[in-house]
């Protein structure tokens, strides 16, 4: 007989599946660059509402105690799970992600703004997702 799905809110928050992960917890995630040495944190995920396709990671860099951080946009594409360093490692060079061009702008209207996250794909050499 199959295992019955688990419906409770706490359940699906605490057991993960092997591939799925809620959202919320990508949260304070790691984040490596490709030499596997601690480069931020991810603080948080972009869903293109319409399609459900995860656009980029918003990731914190530097800082200490939340003073002095960048947010940048790090394609979701760039991105692959390492369970060993139980984070998220950034395959593009170290100077790429280092240099990505600029850090998210205040408020939401860059969200929207198709030059904006095509500079960003376009710096990490991967196509947008909404193609």
């Amino acid at each position: 007989m199959a295992q019955a799905i688990p419906r409770s809110q706490d359940t699906l928050k605490k057991d993960e599946t092997v591939n799925l992960i809620a959202a919320s917890k990508v949260n304070g995630t790691k984040l490596f660059n490709s030499k596997g040495e601690r480069a931020g944190e991810v603080e948080d995920i972009m869903i293109d509402k319409t399609s459900g396709h995860v656009a980029y990671a918003v990731a914190a860099f530097g800082g200490f105690l939340g003073l002095g951080e960048t947010r940048r946009a790090i394609p979701w594409s760039v991105l692959h799970y390492d369970t060993s360093l139980d984070g998220y490692v950034a395959n593009v060079d170290d100077s790429v992600l280092k240099d990505a061009p600029n850090e998210i702008p205040a408020g939401d209207g860059h969200y929207r703004d198709m030059d904006w996250n095509s500079r960003v794909y376009s710096h990490f050499g991967v196509p947008p997702y909404w193609i």
